[in-house]
């Protein structure tokens, strides 16, 4: 075992540097390409120092800490300002739901999305069953009025 460590461990690394890479593609959050950046480095290391199975893993983990303090925050403030960049939240304002139980302007359940939220009406009464769409979100309560009737704006029916 220590022998193929010595021999292949670069391609170990570069491995788990490729399977990090291509998982980022399902979180789009960079913190797996920070980490897959720290394996890239340690089989560049375990190139030029095979035998050095402890500088690979010093490295990896520095190159990985770096990327993860100073490269990730700047990348994701860099996409999040771009223009038409929409966070999952700001996607769900205007979305269509349907009301799961009575919603009152202190409380209620909606089905959004195909999630189910705790929502609150912006005025009077929702029955349940009824077509809602999403105002705005309340930290993690929607506020959702009536789709196909007239707003209320605080007026109790």
């Amino acid at each position: 075992m220590n022998d193929w460590l010595r021999d292949y461990g670069w391609a170990a690394w570069m491995a788990a540097g490729a399977v990090l890479g291509v998982c980022e593609f399902l979180t789009t959050e960079m913190t797996l390409l920070m980490l897959a950046s720290g394996a890239i480095a340690g089989g560049l290391v375990a190139l030029a120092f095979p035998h050095l199975f402890w500088l690979q893993i010093i490295i990896a983990i520095l190159v990985a800490w770096v990327m993860l303090a100073f490269l990730r925050p700047t990348l994701l403030r860099k996409v999040r300002n771009s223009a038409g960049y929409r966070s999952s939240l700001d996607k769900i304002v205007g979305a269509p739901g349907v009301a799961l139980s009575q919603i009152t302007p202190t409380g209620g359940e909606a089905k959004i999305s195909g999630d189910t939220w705790t929502a609150r009406s912006i005025g009077g009464v929702i029955e349940s069953g009824t077509d809602i769409e999403v105002f705005e979100i309340d930290g993690a309560i929607a506020v959702v009025y009536p789709r196909n009737g007239p707003l209320t704006w605080g007026e109790t029916q």
